[in-house]
């Protein structure tokens, strides 16, 4: 039986268990100077403790193609060569432990420009600001009414930062990643095109189903086209926008039925999982909260495309986790705020479970 404890192979990779670390941002990187957008101590501390605790994949945090992809001006990002070697300590170390690293690619888009989450709670930082930025989008829609109104992309920016995407995937490789996230949840640049609710465009990168996934599409080419064969892609979604599920809203969005078409897509495209979470993009969307509350979403795109997927969402406990393997709802759970409390998280599992984990020798005598 497939359990937690299930080696996870993946191309040429075999990820050593089933629980892995999702991207959270840490907004801990120098805003500016020669080290902007690069790890620090506190990025390496963070990120060992988690592989050290037995954590079989361990995904950055949103890490900025760009300097104007990033949220906030204390994101990392792998736009430059600093960033790059900033990285390659990190790496290094979670091989040490057996944990995978990947990096979750990214552009903020509209959302871009934001203040730590603790400060101001998250505001947007004004372009005439210090560290701020206007921001760019589809569509020239701000997020909110709080919000600056973005700048709309033209086609030969949208270009250029598909090629972006495409170097930070190289970069990413040359800093000892060796799995690739795309970032197109949460209401961030991506998404932002995949979304009619945020998605007014009338060229050929808006309208249709097809012209609303071309923009995303381009980037998984691009960023496949330079990552090795051998080493898997994944792309993370947001699955619905919950205005479908709440149809006496009367907003179009993106919807489940969308994510499962666009699922078939990717895979075609030689992305190996999809990293399957929700919502994001609209402000005020009536979101049902609870345990593995978004796992359905997942276990969907699962069965109807054969599609690999990990599961977000409220799972906190050892058993509930465990269960959403045993079943077959998802391939492996993305965990986030759970290892925040608890960096050690994995060896608790096991300790519940009676499975096992790789734990330090260090440690063996505890």
């Amino acid at each position: 039986m497939t359990s937690l404890f299930t080696p996870y192979p993946l191309r040429s990779l075999t990820i050593p268990n089933r629980i892995w670390m999702a991207a959270m941002c840490q907004y801990s990187a120098a805003p500016e100077g020669e080290a902007i957008g690069a790890a620090t101590d506190w990025h390496f501390a963070h990120l060992a403790a988690r592989a050290s605790g037995g954590t079989g994949l361990i995904i950055t945090e949103a890490t900025a193609v760009s300097p104007e992809g990033r949220i906030s001006p204390y994101d990392l990002g792998i736009w430059n060569d600093t960033q790059v070697a900033a990285f390659q300590r990190i790496t290094a170390f979670l091989k040490t432990q057996g944990t995978v690293a990947g990096i979750q690619l990214a552009h903020a888009g509209r959302k871009a420009s934001t203040e730590r989450t603790w400060v101001d709670h998250g505001r947007q930082i004004a372009p005439d600001e210090l560290y701020g930025w206007t921001p760019v989008g589809p569509s020239a829609l701000p997020f909110d009414a709080a919000s600056t109104v973005p700048e709309e992309l033209t086609t030969d920016r949208i270009a250029q930062i598909v090629e972006e995407f495409a170097t930070a995937a190289e970069r990413a490789l040359a800093a000892g990643f060796e799995v690739a996230e795309i970032h197109g949840a949460h209401g961030y640049l991506i998404h932002q095109f995949l979304s009619p609710y945020s998605n007014h465009r009338t060229d050929a990168y808006g309208g249709s189903f097809e012209g609303r996934t071309r923009f995303a599409l381009e980037v998984v080419d691009a960023v496949r086209a330079v990552w090795p064969k051998e080493l898997p892609v994944f792309f993370r979604i947001s699955a619905t926008e919950w205005l479908a599920e709440n149809p006496e809203d009367g907003r179009e969005g993106w919807t489940a039925d969308d994510t499962v078409r666009f699922a078939k897509e990717l895979q075609v495209r030689g992305v190996d999982l999809m990293d399957i979470t929700t919502g994001g993009n609209v402000p005020d969307a009536k979101i049902v909260e609870g345990p593995s509350y978004q796992v359905p979403f997942g276990e969907r795109v699962r069965n109807e495309t054969g599609m690999p997927v990990a599961a977000v969402g409220l799972i906190t406990e050892p058993a509930q986790a465990q269960e959403i393997i045993t079943s077959g709802q998802a391939d492996a759970v993305l965990l986030a705020r759970g290892l925040l409390r608890n960096p050690y998280w994995a060896r608790r599992a096991a300790e519940e479970l009676g499975g096992q984990v790789s734990s330090p020798v260090q440690y063996h005598r505890a």
